[in-house]
């Protein structure tokens, strides 16, 4: 199954900050809304941005508006989620998703609105 590829996680002190990448070989995902999700550990998988295909519509969730930017480069076939000011409870494995059409979903953590997954990359802020 087609499958989209993060990257970029890992161990960050809190304050500090990391870019995610999300892309695919087999998929043209300037065609298609791409949004990041995350999940700690015995929580339910939470929508935290959206972009829209033209990249001109971003959504975020309320805890991460103003230290979290989404954005994407078409031509990479890439998109990336700016982490900054990371705090402990970002911690999460984040994970991209693309939608089989141009638009952000209504609610942010609508799993259903997506078809396309990664497997995640982990994200640890810790001192």
């Amino acid at each position: 199954q087609l499958q989209l590829v993060e990257s970029g996680g890992g161990l960050v002190q809190p304050g500090g900050s990391l870019r995610l990448a999300c892309t695919t070989s087999r998929l043209t995902l300037g065609h298609y809304a791409v949004g990041w999700f995350r999940q700690g550990p015995g929580l339910e998988r939470e929508g935290v941005s959206c972009i829209t295909s033209g990249g001109s519509i971003t959504k975020y969730e309320d805890s991460v508006k103003g230290r979290f930017t989404i954005s994407r480069d078409n031509a990479m076939n890439t998109v990336y989620l700016q982490m900054n000011s990371l705090k402990p409870e970002d911690t999460s494995v984040y994970y991209c998703a693309a939608a089989p059409v141009t638009y952000c979903p209504i609610t942010l953590s609508s799993t259903v609105h997506y078809h396309w997954w990664g497997s995640g990359t982990q994200v640890t802020g810790s001192s």
